[in-house]
């Protein structure tokens, strides 16, 4: 039992602090201070850019509210964890994902012509691929941690087989926007382990070949209208190019200061659709212009910056693969979302990371913080193997 208290809090029995020396509150509770407070910081500029996007609509600012309580909660209790403890759980939980995405196939709801959710009857109804976009990463750097660094042609390998089969199970919904974000986490953990560049040159060489047969055997017609669009989106401006049309003429009307809070004329008179959720940065940049733009980006800066010093800071070769890819695949869900709405990438359906209105991803996301957490928090309680 007291082994199990140990690995949970990550107190080696029989260590106390110095005498006459109390550690700060943060620390007793495994909070970063600084990851909190720009956390925090994105929350207020969430509520203000929802409350105007979804049209002042205070039942659904309520909801993104209890859905940050609940992904703070999540976030809290993760950090309590030593990186160890939760370690010894990753295989467990990969492949709990793996049966929950199959579950999905078999008995998942449907919506909007895609299966991509589970439901529990009278309690709630959740996208077993979020979760995945969380445990991918840890599996990874769970499996390569075990291994000679930098990792073999037969660790690459089976690094490979272990991201491709949820990978498979998600692309299968159809839902290849999350299935590529899932890919991407694996493959940054893989590329943090030290990938020798012989097999990155190699694997960028694959990419043509691979993009080819995905577009005959793999996507579907409207994900192929969508890479289209991106081409030229005018060459269909009321149908598939209406959705960048409409960002771009946002984005731009906007201007350096902004309309003002409320004053944008894109969003409120229904012209941008689902300004709440995936382009929810074009009505910030309507209403906010490109000042509020770069404020927003200077914040996230900030937080990939302190991803960066945790996994510099961290004490062994899980916790830094696993910092490393979960900072940087935070900057490529910042960096598609942008992207995507500005018309620099094709529409994937990737929500703005703590802005965007959807509880699965905000719930996701914090707890991706509490490993950040989690590992820098603990890093004095480490034991060498």
């Amino acid at each position: 039992m007291k082994s199990l208290i140990a690995a949970v809090t990550g107190a080696r029995l029989g260590s106390r602090p110095a005498l006459g020396r109390r550690e700060p509150i943060w620390q007793r509770i495994h909070v970063d201070p600084w990851l909190l407070l720009l956390i925090l910081v994105l929350a207020t500029v969430a509520g203000f850019v929802l409350y105007s996007a979804s049209g002042m609509n205070m039942a659904l600012l309520y909801r993104q509210a209890a859905a940050y309580c609940v992904g703070l909660a999540v976030m809290l209790v993760i950090a309590q964890f030593q990186p160890r403890f939760m370690e010894r759980w990753v295989p467990a939980a990969y492949i709990l994902c793996v049966l929950l995405l199959v579950a999905v196939e078999l008995v998942g709801v449907q919506a909007k012509g895609a299966q991509r959710w589970l439901s529990i009857p009278g309690l709630m109804r959740f996208q077993p691929s979020e979760l995945v976009k969380l445990v991918m990463p840890m599996v990874v750097a769970w499996y390569l941690a075990r291994h000679a660094l930098p990792p073999t042609l037969k660790s690459i390998c089976i690094t490979l087989a272990i991201i491709l089969v949820p990978v498979v199970l998600i692309l299968k919904q159809p839902d290849l926007g999350t299935s590529l974000l899932v890919a991407i986490a694996g493959l940054f953990a893989l590329l943090m382990a030290g990938l020798r560049w012989r097999y990155i040159i190699g694997a960028l060489l694959l990419l043509a070949p691979l993009a080819t047969a995905m577009w005959f055997f793999v996507m579907h017609e409207y994900q192929k209208r969508r890479v289209l669009t991106f081409l030229n989106p005018e060459s269909d401006p009321l149908g598939a190019g209406w959705n960048i049309i409409q960002s771009k003429a946002a984005i731009g009307s906007g201007g350096v200061f902004g309309k003002g809070w409320l004053q944008g004329t894109q969003s409120h008179l229904d012209f941008l659709p689902e300004g709440h959720t995936d382009f929810i940065i074009a009505v910030l940049a309507e209403e906010f212009g490109l000042v509020g733009v770069c404020l927003l980006l200077v914040v996230y800066l900030l937080i990939i910056a302190r991803g960066f010093y945790i996994t510099l800071q961290a004490q062994d070769t899980f916790s830094k693969l696993l910092a490393g890819s979960v900072t940087l695949t935070f900057f490529i869900y910042v960096m598609v979302n942008i992207g995507m709405v500005s018309g620099i990438l094709p529409v994937v359906g990737v929500p703005l990371p703590l802005i965007s209105y959807g509880g699965t991803s905000l719930v996701t996301l914090l707890a991706g913080f509490g490993i950040l957490m989690s590992i820098h928090t603990h890093r004095k309680w480490m034991v060498q193997r």
